[in-house]
């Protein structure tokens, strides 16, 4: 780069083709390790006006080049990196970053008084140079690089001047300088070393003229006087000063340098705790590549209060003695309440003062100011620490050009123009990790006022959200009063409507510091804040914020984005695929909600919740829809839909169950928020809408707590549908806990609900639940009766899923009678009135009752195809539980197949997921099937401790029937019969049956055989 654009290799020079490959090489080339975004390299080849194909004319030049190195058996130089390209220096040499560190290595040696070695590393630096750096580059980006080289090139020819005259090789430099002084008249530090190497060298009378010809330059051409350097070397020489003839190590003027050393870091933070993995990435600072031609500049960002003063301060301290001319340091003020933010021409006074420029030679003009700043940090090693930076703008005069400075700013936003030319680290802080804040709190209030109490310090770190303000407030509060509690404290912050008058003492702490960031916020991105602080949820997406502000999504999700700029919404979940999640800390909520009391008209921050409640609950309709492919709900009028939300239903709601899964914790909140603020009937609705997702992900606590919460304030607010169906909910979950006795219970209860309202849609869920009950309990008879009632019910209200779903089970209980031609057709109409709904979830179900009917039947093939098919369904749905049915169907129609090892390892994988849903009844059918298979294989003892485990679990869940079964199983393994009035007796052979009789001999059994035993009709008693 030195001269002009040269690729040399071991076999010698590569030819670059045309103009704008070699701009984009030596556009990459100076920012070697570093990403040059494609947005740069096409300003650099077409500053004016770039064709409309030039970024692909970039990569075309990129690929060009590329082949170009691999000729020459070179792959890796060249590396694409979103938003551009990378050149990986690795073992490659380049000039330029050779020159700097020479360079560098002389100044280093200048500085420890070694100034031979220092003119010799000079000397080294500036022979690398082959003519005028890029030889007349094209571009203006490339020609303000370039001048740039040429002003180090420069700087470091007249330090060494300075150095050759410190060591009295002034007659040497007579010829250089003269030659210098000619091709750049107006730089004084050349003139001035010209001036005394001539009046050292006995020449005099040329050393004034030089003095004269500069001077008349200076005044015609730009109509300034000579600096005071030149003017007081002129006066010393009309003089004949003494001092222009000391000793050589000390006669001349030292070299341009900084005659003051600053040192304007704060104190170190008191008790300074963690963050070790922040000071870490901001080590990586002094390790970075040494690029000449953009500082190595790092941002702290966060909200008020999260320490970012107190991390830049103290990793400054722990290394400012890598910094050997010294360390800058200003409070830009740019959220202060009191204050405006500091100009930049005022910061630049200051810093220009403490590297020792005197005030008559400071420029008024701060453009001037900040050229003059970044030429006396071009050639140093200085730390610049910027606190409270407002904007880009106001940090942009204060970045040194180049060279080995660094830049650490802190901000409470993004100061998003540091992605475009520069290169910038920037570390988001978030709050303390729980083991430091309990770390923080006890360095500050010590040992003694925790020890015997370390749950209590864990609570007072949670309540101060672990941000490192609350937490020094509440560590200096129990410091203080020693009377103080640790468990009267976090009484105190667990009321939500103190915890932040106990943080905020007087006008100052946590109140104060979010106050701040809130008064800089556009009056709609503040009014999102306050209204968003309304939810009680964990987290939310934009389109919920689009529901309290009345707006659409899109404006919604610019309003948001503000709010995280500012630090006053972290994103919860941003994963691909999936609509970003937004979520609060719990003091800015608290601070949100403060807001929304005292800034929100009358009667709009209900207004706004009433929007939310009526946004969730429509899309959650909508997702049950999709996911049962029937009308929802039955009976009642569904949720009208916000003027926003239709658009965005397919999107949102394209698997619906997804959708399900992300809000789970906002649905369970929600509930809890209706159901205190004693809006009944979204706690309800709400509820049942979200019932498929709690039952087919198994999240039975989630489906309890909302129903129990959804039924107290049915009851409280006199809301008889709302009561009605979260008791018909309550029974379906204990059904599904196998609780029969309590769901039937429930479902009773709701059904005289029901009926009174006349509900019929309603009443025949209730009586479905009750056929259920019915069933499990051994009592076919009542279980049809209830199955007939509602089917009635179904018909009648045109729910064609329930009536599917009621179809397949009459057709399980025909084969728990052991009526398999009464099943078949049952089973077969199930199938197609589910598919007539579109719900995968209905279709699964009756298939799988299908598939059951196929294998009683001893359509063992067919019966493997559709347990084959359900396990595709429900695997597609996430369905784990109609996964685990399949799974044992499967296993079950395996091993009648005689396929045992494929049996066990489809039942294996079965009782896994029983263990994860904890689902007592099907853990006890899969040991069932598992046992059938050491039966068959001739291992009966293992089938007889597969039996027991199986009987135990259905004794657990009051399944009679299959209790009754594992009896005769077990009995027929052991080699005995089962006595008669027993506790397995009513699951007993009826006469004539076949097989259940007498004592059979310990051996092993056949698929046939264990299959009589298990299809064994039951008695007429039962």
């Amino acid at each position: 780069m030195l001269g002009p654009l040269l690729v040399q290799t071991d076999d010698g020079p590569l030819r670059i083709h045309g103009r704008r490959q070699a701009t984009v090489l030596a556009m990459l080339v100076l920012y070697a390790d570093r990403i040059v975004s494609v947005d740069t390299l096409v300003d650099a080849v077409w500053p004016e006006s770039p064709p409309a194909t030039a970024r692909n004319q970039i990569a075309i030049c990129v690929a060009t080049l590329r082949k170009t190195f691999k000729q020459a058996g070179v792959t890796d130089l060249l590396i694409t990196s979103p938003p551009g390209y990378l050149l990986a220096k690795g073992e490659h040499r380049i000039d330029v970053q050779e020159f700097l560190e020479r360079a560098e290595q002389g100044r280093d040696a200048a500085r420890h008084g070694r100034t031979e070695e220092a003119c010799t590393q000079f000397e080294e630096a500036l022979s690398i140079w082959r003519g005028s750096a890029l030889d007349e580059p094209s571009g203006s980006r490339l020609e303000a690089e370039t001048t740039r080289l040429e002003q180090m090139r420069l700087a470091l020819m007249e330090e060494r001047a300075g150095l050759m005259l410190q060591l009295g090789r002034h007659r040497a430099l007579t010829g250089e300088l003269t030659e210098l002084v000619a091709r750049h008249p107006l730089r004084e530090q050349c003139r001035e070393h010209l001036m005394l190497a001539l009046y050292r060298s006995g020449q005099r009378a040329e050393a004034l003229e030089v003095f004269l010809h500069g001077r008349r330059l200076l005044t015609e051409q730009l109509g300034i006087e000579p600096g005071p350097g030149l003017r007081q070397l002129h006066e010393l020489i009309l003089r004949d000063s003494p001092e222009l003839t000391r000793p050589p190590a000390t006669a001349a003027p030292a070299p341009a340098a900084l005659s003051t050393i600053p040192a304007q870091l704060p104190a170190d933070v008191m008790a300074f705790t963690g963050r070790q993995r922040e000071m870490t990435s901001l080590d990586r600072l002094l390790k970075e590549p040494y690029n000449p031609h953009t500082p190595a500049l790092a941002t702290i960002v966060g909200v008020g209060g999260v320490g970012k003063t107190a991390l830049a301060v103290h990793w400054a301290s722990q290394v400012a003695d890598q910094f050997p001319d010294g360390q800058l340091f200003a409070d830009l003020r740019g959220y202060d309440e009191e204050h405006a933010p500091v100009s930049p021409a005022a910061v630049l006074d200051r810093f220009l003062r403490a590297l020792g420029i005197g005030a008559p030679q400071i420029p008024a003009d701060p453009d001037e100011r900040a050229s003059l700043f970044r030429s006396l940090l071009s050639t140093r090693k200085t730390l610049i620490v910027l606190d409270n930076v407002r904007s880009f703008d106001q940090l942009r005069p204060l970045l040194p050009g180049g060279g080995r400075s660094v830049v650490l700013a802190t901000s409470r936003e993004s100061l998003g123009d540091l992605t475009g030319d520069y290169t910038a680290l920037t570390l988001r802080l978030r709050m303390l990790e729980p083991t430091e804040a309990t770390a923080l709190l006890i360095k500050l209030a010590g040992a003694d006022r925790f020890g015997s109490d370390p749950v209590a310090v864990e609570q007072l770190g949670a309540l101060c959200d672990c941000l490192p303000l609350a937490l020094r407030i509440a560590g200096a509060r129990l410091a203080a009063k020693p009377g103080l509690s640790v468990r009267s404290l976090v009484a105190r912050l667990r009321d939500h409507r103190s915890r932040l008058d106990v943080l905020s003492p007087g006008e100052g702490g946590v109140r104060a510091g979010f106050r701040l960031t809130y008064r800089d916020l556009t009056p709609e991105a503040a009014r999102m804040y306050r209204r968003l602080g309304l939810l009680r949820t964990a987290d939310f997406a934009a389109w919920a914020g689009a529901a309290v502000l009345d707006t659409d999504v899109w404006h919604a999700e610019e309003l948001i984005d503000h709010l995280v700029d500012a630090q006053l919404l972290e994103v919860a979940d941003a994963e691909p695929g999936r609509a970003t999640r937004y979520r609060f800390q719990d003091l800015l909520r608290l601070f949100a909600r403060e807001r929304a009391e005292s800034d929100e008209p009358e009667g709009e921050t209900d207004a706004a919740l009433e929007r939310a409640f009526a946004s969730w609950l429509w899309l959650a309709e909508e997702a049950h829809r999709r996911i049962d492919g029937r009308e929802f709900p039955v009976g009642r009028t569904p949720a009208p839909a916000p003027r926003f939300l239709p658009e965005l239903a397919d999107e949102l709601l394209a698997t619906p169950m997804d959708w399900f899964e992300s809000e789970r914790t906002a649905v369970t909140d929600l509930v809890a928020h209706a159901a205190e603020t004693g809006r009944a009937r979204y706690a309800w609705t709400l509820t049942e809408s979200a019932v498929p997702h709690f039952e087919t992900k198994n999240y039975l606590e989630d489906w309890q707590r909302c129903a129990e919460q959804a039924l107290a304030t049915a009851r409280r607010t006199g809301d008889e549908p709302g009561e009605a169906t979260m008791l018909r909910l309550l029974g379906s979950l204990a059904i599904y806990q196998r609780r029969y006795e309590q769901a039937e219970g429930w479902n009773m209860a709701a059904l005289r609900l029901l009926r009174n309202a006349g509900d019929m849609g309603g009443a025949a869920l209730a009586q479905r639940n009750l056929a259920m009950c019915a069933r499990f309990q051994g009592d076919w008879e009542r279980a049809l009766e209830y199955c007939e009632a509602a089917l009635s019910g179904f018909h009648a209200s045109g729910d064609i899923g329930n009536e599917a779903h009621l179809l397949g089970f009459q057709a399980q209980i025909e084969l728990d009678r052991g009526n398999v031609g009464g099943a078949l057709p049952l089973a077969e109409q199930a199938v197609a009135l589910s598919r007539r709904t579109g719900s995968v979830r209905a279709e699964a179900q009756s298939v799988y009752r299908l598939a059951e009917v196929r294998l009683r039947a001893g359509d063992l093939d067919e019966a493997a195809e559709a347990f084959g098919a359900v396990l595709r369904l429900t695997r597609g749905e996430g369905d784990r539980v109609g996964e685990a049915h399949a799974l044992r169907g499967l296993g079950q129609t395996q091993w009648s197949q005689g396929l045992l090892p494929a049996a066990g390892r489809t039942l294996q994988q079965a009782l896994e997921i029983t263990d994860e849903l904890a689902d007592r009844f099907l853990y006890a059918r899969v040991e069932t099937d598992l046992g059938c298979v050491e039966a068959i294989g001739g291992r009966p003892a293992e089938a007889a401790e597969r039996f027991r485990r199986a009987r135990a679990a259905f004794g657990e869940v009051g399944a009679q029937p299959w209790r009754a079964q594992a009896d005769r199983l077990l009995a027929a393994v052991r080699g005995t019969a089962v006595p008669a009035g027993s506790a397995g007796s009513a699951g007993g052979p009826g006469g004539g049956g076949g097989g259940g009789a007498g004592e059979l001999p310990h051996r092993s059994f056949t698929a046939a055989e264990l299959t009589l035993l298990l299809t064994h009709p039951e008695n007429d008693k039962a």
